[in-house]
């Protein structure tokens, strides 16, 4: 796994500056048809949000990507102050028929962190559970240049020149498949 967790299942110490923590709740993976009404709500309120109240995105979020059959959404939950639990990390793999680039049917997107989360690992996290499940395809995104190196540490690499998307600079990155089942993590 990306990230190693303390006893306790929720301390990641990979990070020298300080001790993250992150949601006693592993990361859920749903398709479309497996959703409730509440989880789709706080996943489109999460992106919408950020992406367009926080960043001014202008884009429409809802394309109907979310509800292809080969969609999975993954996202993390962390208790709130009340005692329910809030969407705290959100993203989605697609499937594309034809490859976008390379032989990258796969491609990951709207990955998205609560403000009141950032900095706890929880995108990591989240990729972690990706390349477990995917690690041995190819993958494309589309990463906001400010976060590349993020993908960066889990083997994406960028390509193509930076580019605006929505007002806000973006780089498409590649992260070439294992091709070997059980390698998808750094050889485990």
């Amino acid at each position: 796994m990306l990230l190693e967790l303390g006893r306790d299942g929720g301390s990641i110490n990979n990070h020298p500056s300080k001790l993250w923590t992150v949601a006693a709740h592993s990361p859920v993976e749903k398709r479309w048809n497996e959703l409730t009404p509440r989880e789709l709500y706080a996943f489109l309120k999460l992106r919408t949000d950020v992406f367009l109240v926080e960043q001014g995105v202008d884009e429409t979020e809802l394309d109907w990507r979310d509800a292809e059959p080969e969609t999975l959404h993954y996202w993390i939950e962390s208790p709130a102050d009340d005692g329910s639990t809030e969407l705290a990390a959100y993203l989605r793999v697609l499937y594309d028929d034809r490859a976008e680039h390379g032989d990258a049917h796969r491609v990951i997107g709207r990955v998205v962190v609560h403000p009141a989360h950032r900095g706890e690992g929880l995108a990591q996290s989240l990729l972690g559970r990706v390349l477990e499940r995917f690690g041995t395809e190819p993958m494309l995104l589309h990463a906001q240049s400010y976060i590349a190196p993020l993908y960066a540490r889990v083997g994406f690499e960028p390509f193509g020149d930076e580019y605006l998307e929505a007002g806000i600079p973006h780089i498409s990155m590649l992260r070439k498949g294992t091709g070997r089942p059980g390698a998808a993590l750094g050889g485990r």
